[in-house]
């Protein structure tokens, strides 16, 4: 594991043949750690202005096979092949519970690790994310979207061959029909007000089949998440200090 000053320890883990690059903020801190999956194409530096904000908890995320500093697959992989190795970094991390937050197509891979892994999830934390992976729009639309061309942000930093590996893993997906299982696990869903990638309709039909989810709107549009990052980091730290569970987790 290599440490630079002032910023998380960053790293590079190898399970079921695929390799990940894995970056961890305020290791060691207490209660549920927090993992964050991004969105396609997405990488951990796009993720680090949200993360770093996350304070008083430990926090991590991943950039997937062919992003960033992850190399390509050397096949295709599935939706829950990916869902096991985001796992099997978690229990070597020391992990076995987890609070869990998720954007755009990574929204989908936590929807997936919830219903895969029953129990292991603390909380879960939905952004501008879909039940069903066939919604138009998705991955490289984002490119379009206003927050980002307004702001100037780069986003994708993927190989050809990761977006298409990402792209086949999630083809055909769907979490419709297992989120009512999930009725036990507190569940915020957050929307961008103006995405036109993944417009809040489909936050919305999540919230509607997990019982007790909370689905609120968030200023922006699609990347509400990096362009709109302290609102976002704040409503996400109150969620997972305010819920019954994450009192549970603390005592």
């Amino acid at each position: 594991m290599s440490r630079i000053s002032g910023k998380p320890g960053v790293w590079v883990e190898r399970s079921y043949g695929l390799c990940s690059r894995v970056a961890r903020w305020r290791e060691g801190a207490p209660g549920t750690p927090l993992l964050f999956l991004n969105g396609i194409g997405a990488d951990i530096s796009a993720a680090a202005p949200l993360l770093a904000q996350m304070h008083g908890r430990e926090v991590w995320t991943l950039d997937m096979p062919g992003v960033g500093g992850s190399p390509d697959a050397l096949l295709p992989y599935s939706a829950p092949t990916i869902a096991a190795v985001v796992m099997e970094i978690a229990d070597r991390m020391g992990h076995r519970h987890i609070d869990l937050a998720g954007f755009s197509w990574g929204g989908a891979l936590a929807q997936q690790i919830a219903i895969q892994f029953p129990g292991r999830v603390r909380h879960l934390v939905l952004m501008a994310t879909t039940p069903v992976m066939n919604a138009p729009g998705i991955g490289w639309g984002a490119l379009f979207d206003d927050d980002m061309l307004a702001s100037g942000l780069k986003i994708q930093t993927a190989t050809p061959l990761g977006i298409a590996y990402q792209t086949a893993a999630m083809a055909g997906w769907s979490s419709i029909g297992f989120l009512s299982g999930l009725k036990n696990l507190p569940t915020l869903v957050l929307t961008g007000e103006r995405d036109g990638v993944m417009p809040p309709c489909y936050g919305q039909m999540i919230a509607d089949q997990i019982e007790g989810a909370i689905a609120e709107t968030m200023p922006g549009s699609h990347l509400f998440p990096f362009t709109h990052a302290a609102a976002v980091a704040e409503r996400i730290t109150r969620f997972l200090d305010g819920t019954p569970a994450a009192k549970q987790a603390a005592a």
